[in-house]
């Protein structure tokens, strides 16, 4: 039986590994316990209770398969290379290693158990919770999204955003920008644009402890707590040694219309680290998995892969402010279009997708 082995287990590559587990000798390989629901882990922050929510153990995942916990160091045509010294031999390859971001949005890199990430979550809890002014560096979906899963938690809280851009979720409709602002005024969050600090804060992000700072227009802004929502670092960094393919300037990795790596029919990229224009966001990695699993069955079956996929032209998104409030922007016959806030609680806000991870990994 055909081995397919991908590389990362998170949106994407969980994905595959789940769907081509009934077809192929499949193998998962990943550095953590557990596939880490980053889109809850804002909310896993403000309520620790609901925490456990955000994790979904590797173990549950696939019938037939393995998960190998390890992380790679090397990918060569034939396989992958780990930091224990262990190789993978592999039919078929799928790198899905997707991308770094600042705590609290995705855990540390160094907490690969579910234990030591809950405990991290709770300890920036009783700091979070200690603090009466927050300051949010970056007004992008994650920035937005803290603030508001802070405001849902501690209304009275006074919470700033800073960011460089002049502009609200660039690229999105204006309506859709228009009714963010909207929400953001009523929920009390003071979003500033066009402007960032003159140096970062003297006190570790996400650790309590008043301090001001000076933003590059002179303002002073005094606060006792502050998160980095800016920085995503492409993981391909086992990739640098060229044994497979040479990285763009951006260390992303070349890929064709049908997701292969550039030179390899049998070797796939996807996710954050492909060398695509779709935002690096999670429903993009799931549109990529769905894109390589057809085209993996169809060299499994000895046909000829011929799914494409061709990047978004219309961006999407649903962007909760807490449990009740929040804007979208969804496709739809007519073209992209705004999403009521009903419509994004349901899809999103309310559970954060828990319960479409839950079916994935077997959990009731």
């Amino acid at each position: 039986m055909n081995h397919v082995v991908i590389v990362g287990g998170g949106y994407g590559g969980s994905l595959v590994a789940k769907e081509l587990d009934a077809e192929a000798d499949v193998t998962l390989i990943d550095p953590r316990e557990a596939f880490v629901n980053a889109a809850a882990s804002l909310r896993a922050l403000t309520r620790p209770d609901w925490a456990p929510n955000a994790f979904f153990p590797f173990a549950t995942l696939l019938r037939r398969g393995r998960v190998i916990r390890g992380r790679a160091v090397s990918v060569d045509p034939k396989g992958v290379a780990l930091a224990s010294g262990e190789r993978v031999e592999a039919d078929h390859l799928v790198l899905a290693t997707g991308s770094g971001y600042p705590y609290p949005a995705k855990p540390h890199p160094a907490a690969t158990s579910v234990a030591r990430q809950l405990d991290d979550l709770r300890a920036t809890h009783r700091e979070l919770a200690a603090a009466g002014r927050v300051l949010i560096l970056g007004a992008g979906p994650v920035g937005l999204e803290l603030a508001g899963e802070i405001k849902d938690v501690w209304p009275d809280k006074h919470v700033v955003i800073l960011d460089r851009s002049e502009q609200l979720l660039p690229g999105f409709l204006p309506e859709v920008r228009n009714e963010l602002r909207r929400r953001l005024d009523d929920l009390g969050i003071d979003v500033r644009q066009g402007t960032g600090l003159t140096a970062l804060p003297p006190v570790e992000a996400g650790r309590a402890g008043r301090f001001e700072v000076t933003t590059d227009r002179g303002e002073r802004i005094v606060a006792d707590i502050w998160f980095q929502a800016f920085g995503v670092e492409i993981n391909t960094g086992y990739l640098a040694d060229g044994a497979l393919s040479p990285l763009t300037e951006r260390g992303e990795v070349p890929v064709t219309e049908h997701l292969n790596v550039q030179g390899y029919e049998h070797v796939h990229a996807i996710g954050d680290i492909a060398a695509l224009p779709d935002p690096k966001m999670a429903s993009y990695a799931m549109t990529h998995a769905a894109v390589v699993v057809r085209n993996i069955r169809a060299r499994l079956a000895g046909g000829r892969p011929d799914t494409v996929h061709t990047p978004a032209s219309e961006r999407r998104i649903l962007l909760p402010l807490g449990t009740r409030a929040g804007v979208g922007q969804l496709p739809t016959p007519d073209g992209v279009a705004a999403a009521t806030a009903e419509t994004v609680r349901e899809r999103k806000g309310a559970d954060l997708f828990t319960a479409r991870f839950a079916a994935r990994f077997g959990r009731t």
